[in-house]
Order: structure tokens, then C-alpha cells, then sequence
């Protein structure tokens, strides 16, 4: 019995597909991997401060496409959880730098950790084909992404 092809998806059909389908990835990323429930929001301040080093909020806020007041809410909470940390500014001293403390470096990479693992892992159960057919998607978004 041979089966009929499916018809292709139309390209707004492609759009809404492929907008659930990263929306629920980051969703399942996110709760594997965030045991102690930080925000999208403070998790990529994390990750930004993890990658660029010390910060004013400003820069973040910029950096993050966010208002600076929702960026110094979202800092005080770090603050106040201790993952975060305020600095002198060496030049300015009106501004403040932000880092990572160690127990947000640690969190950082807890984070980090568990989504490669559960990712690896869901990754290892598709067949190889399915697998083959990931990576030439990946090079597809990461154009998509560029683009």
C-alpha cells in the first residue's frame, strides 16, 4: 500500500508551525532547566552578564530590548537572591556596573547543564534520519536567525 504525499504547508501555515513549535522548545528548555523558577527575563540577564562581563542597567536594558525600569526590577530581584552583584562604575561614578556573584555563575551554568542534558537526551531517542533531518533544520534557523 504506498502512501499519498502530503500536501506541502502553505508558507503562512509554515510561519504558525514553526512559531508554536520554537515557542513550545523554549518553554520545555526553560522549565528542564530552571529548578528555581527565574524569570525568561532573569535568566537572559544571567546569561548576558555570563557572556559580556559587568553591565550598567542601561546597557542591559538595551542589550535586552527591555525598559529600564522593568531591567531594575528585575535586578533588584537578582540582587536580592544573590546572584547578582553592584559595582563602582571606574569612570562614572553616578553609574553602577553589574555582575554575576558566584552562586549566580553557578546558577548560570546549572542552567546551562540541564538544557544540553535534557536536549541530548531527546535528541539521542529520534532515529537517525530524524536526527540527520535536525541538523540540516538547525543550519536553516540559524539562516532564518541571520537573516
Amino acid at each position: 500500500m504506498s502512501r499519498v504525499p502530503a500536501a506541502p504547508l502553505s508558507l503562512e501555515m509554515t510561519v504558525t508551525e514553526l512559531l508554536q513549535a520554537t515557542g513550545q522548545l523554549i518553554r520545555r528548555l526553560r522549565a528542564e532547566s530552571n529548578p528555581s523558577e527565574l524569570t525568561l527575563s532573569q535568566l537572559a540577564i544571567l546569561a548576558r552578564l555570563d557572556e559580556v562581563g559587568r553591565m550598567t542597567t542601561a546597557e542591559l536594558a538595551r542589550a535586552e530590548a527591555m525598559k529600564p525600569q522593568s531591567m531594575g526590577a528585575a535586578l533588584a530581584s537578582l540582587e536580592q537572591d544573590g546572584l547578582v552583584q553592584r559595582h563602582a562604575h571606574p569612570t562614572d561614578g553616578r553609574q553602577v556596573l553589574f555582575a554575576l556573584t558566584e552562586p549566580g555563575v553557578a546558577t548560570r551554568r546549572r542552567d546551562t547543564h540541564l538544557k544540553r542534558e535534557w536536549l541530548s537526551a531527546a535528541i539521542a531517542e529520534l532515529a537517525p534520519g530524524e536526527q540527520q533531518t535536525l541538523v540540516a533544520a538547525v543550519a536553516l534557523i540559524k539562516r532564518l536567525s541571520d537573516s
